[in-house]
């Protein structure tokens, strides 16, 4: 059973998750030849202030920008 584990800001739109998730369910089941009702999505969004690049937060260098 493929566990897809992706991780995100915050921000996007249902409509937008949905499609992404529809998305990369078919490309696993395409790829890996699974079945369809084997394949577990799961999304995890994140605020700005727990997602770092080079030590500094999203929110820090949106701030900074």
């Amino acid at each position: 059973m493929p566990i897809i584990d992706i991780s995100l800001l915050t921000g996007r739109t249902e409509p937008e998750l949905r499609e992404m998730i529809s998305a990369v369910h078919d490309a696993v089941v395409r790829s890996l030849g699974v079945p369809s009702e084997s394949v577990r999505v799961l999304v995890r969004e994140l605020p700005p202030t727990h997602w770092a690049v080079d030590g500094e937060t999203i929110a820090e260098r949106r701030a900074r920008s």
